[in-house]
């Protein structure tokens, strides 16, 4: 399992299986567990020609590292990188006005996991980053999403700058988020096509990246510290930008 990652949870391993079941080498359950949900998830993985173990809850206590598995956990091959080059097939395939969060040269493999796995749930289009000196689709960052890096298309792109330029031609309103920011996120009309960008955990937004943001916002805070966490605040965004849109699931 040296190249796979594990995939723990009920609802997780479901959307792996119904949304990236090409990229699930193996199913394990709970032997012994007799629960409707398990064995719906037996029939998903059969039918989709998985594998699928009965082990013990020693075994997946084990591959789950910590993670509240539920009595499922599904091995998943790291999801392979969209490129710049298929930006624009993306969407032109788009409903509605597009949603998109844009992170720049987020290290942290558990950060850019939470991101996916909170874009995912917020209907996001696209999560875009720089190919340098940002972390990509690792096995670490595959756990975190819990199925999210098989669902929300992830590009790296070469040139984050131009790509945010060919976002505008696109008719895409970029928002950039900063501590020093006049604009209020509450304040700020989220409906329209829109690209959030978040910047990197330690220096934020990078000069050129801040630039080409079409307005900055920052966060309200109440209390003593200065910035959140790169993912919390890209929750916070993503779900304001939802609450505005009235989208359900």
């Amino acid at each position: 399992m040296n190249d796979l990652a594990p995939v723990a949870g009920i609802h997780s391993v479901r959307s792996a299986l119904k949304f990236g079941a090409e990229g699930v080498g193996e199913l394990w359950l709970e032997r012994g567990r007799r629960d409707r949900r398990l064995a719906e998830l037996a029939d998903l993985a059969r039918a989709a020609g998985i594998p699928v173990k009965q082990t013990d809850r020693a075994a997946l206590d084990q591959g789950a590292q910590g993670t509240n598995h539920q009595g499922a956990l599904a091995w998943v091959r790291s999801a392979a990188p969209r490129l710049a080059g298929d930006l624009d097939g993306i969407l032109d395939q788009i409903t509605g006005p597009p949603l998109l969060l844009l992170l720049d040269e987020v290290q942290d493999p558990h950060n850019l996991g939470a991101c996916l796995r909170t874009a995912d749930a917020a209907g996001v289009h696209a999560v875009i980053a720089p190919k340098d000196n940002a972390v990509g689709l690792t096995p670490v960052v595959c756990k975190v999403a819990s199925g999210a890096a098989q669902t929300v298309p992830y590009l790296q792109v070469t040139n984050l700058a131009r790509t945010m330029d060919q976002l505008k031609e696109r008719g895409i309103w970029l928002i950039g988020t900063a501590g020093e920011a006049a604009g209020d996120l509450y304040g700020t009309d989220l409906k329209g096509p829109i690209g959030l960008v978040m910047g990197s955990e330690g220096t934020g937004l990078r000069r050129l990246t801040r630039e080409r943001c079409d307005l900055l916002v920052r966060l309200p805070m109440a209390g003593t510290v200065e910035s959140l966490n790169v993912s919390v605040a890209a929750g916070v965004c993503l779900f304001e930008a939802v609450r505005q849109r009235g989208l359900t699931r």
